[in-house]
């Protein structure tokens, strides 16, 4: 952790609106006139999408399960040297994953690869890391120990699987076999790297539906922000005006001392007031510091 150069991550898996709340995080650094390092935790995967197809099959062979979630697949040793070189001097390494057409013609390569590890720029106020383990810690390493403000979005596990198989059936062409033996194949590093994040995020976002998704693997629709409540569980930062926030918030409620409901839809509404304040302070506390 560090005044001088703090790290935001957003850590979050599919299916819990990260683009939403990305946003609404890009709004707070307008606003505040700070300027950001953007990090996504694509650009730290081990390998390509042809490479990690080959890999996955390899893996199989061998009667092991290799998935994005878990260290074998991603350079959690460089995402930690990256988090504790910045933290210590504001600088550090990044590069890009091209998901798609649109991200890889600036490139002018092709979706599905990395651009060039290249240096942040200079002078940035603050790093903010959206991805899958920006509080990842293991026997070898430990990534939350960098972080100042870490932030757990993540679906319930149904609707994430519903959200997996929409997307890769309806864009990527899979079939609904293919994409439920993924989800199996990826459950055992799931469980081991990705839940044990959200027990120590600072303030956790948790996406919860409110139609039936008893059985994931026949749902014909994602559920929608107006289908859900978002569950906000705060840990490191408990000593909040819950009076302030419920009068802001319509149709918000207290289900237990540190946990508020709201509205799905209420979602960046509520980041925007709960996490301006929180950012103000550790962007305040850097100026001081950095004063002549």
């Amino acid at each position: 952790m560090s005044i001088k150069h703090p790290i935001i991550a957003l850590t979050g898996s599919s299916g819990a609106g990260t683009a939403t709340i990305k946003k609404a995080f890009e709004d707070i650094f307008r606003r505040g006139e700070y300027n950001a390092a953007f990090v996504g935790g694509d650009s730290f995967h081990r390998y390509d999408r042809i490479e990690m197809k080959k890999a996955v099959k390899e893996a199989e062979k061998e009667g092991q399960n290799l998935s994005h979630f878990g260290p074998d697949a991603n350079l959690f040793d460089k995402l930690e040297n990256l988090f504790h070189q910045y933290s210590e001097t504001g600088k550090g390494q990044v590069r890009k994953y091209l998901h798609n057409e649109y991200e890889a013609e600036p490139y002018e390569q092709l979706p599905g690869f990395f651009t060039p590890w290249e240096n942040i720029p200079t002078n940035t106020d603050l790093l903010f890391y959206e991805g899958l383990h920006g509080g990842v810690v293991t026997s070898e390493v430990d990534i939350a120990q960098w972080v100042d403000l870490l932030i757990g979005v993540v679906p319930s596990v149904n609707l994430e699987w519903i959200q997996k198989i929409h997307c890769d059936v309806s864009e990527r062409g899979y079939s609904p076999k293919a994409v439920t033996r993924s989800i199996l194949r990826r459950m055992p590093d799931y469980v081991k790297y990705i839940t044990p994040q959200f027990t120590n995020s600072h303030i956790n976002f948790q996406r919860v539906p409110l139609v039936d998704t008893s059985n994931p693997f026949i749902a014909r629709d994602v559920p929608n922000f107006d289908e859900s409540l978002v569950v906000i569980r705060f840990n490191k930062y408990r000593d909040q005006d819950y009076s302030y926030l419920l009068s802001m918030i319509h149709d918000s409620f207290m289900s237990r001392p540190n946990t508020l409901v709201v509205p799905g839809r209420k979602i960046a509404f509520a980041m925007q007031i709960i996490l301006r304040p929180i950012i103000a302070e550790i962007m305040e506390k850097r100026r001081k510091v950095m004063e002549p």
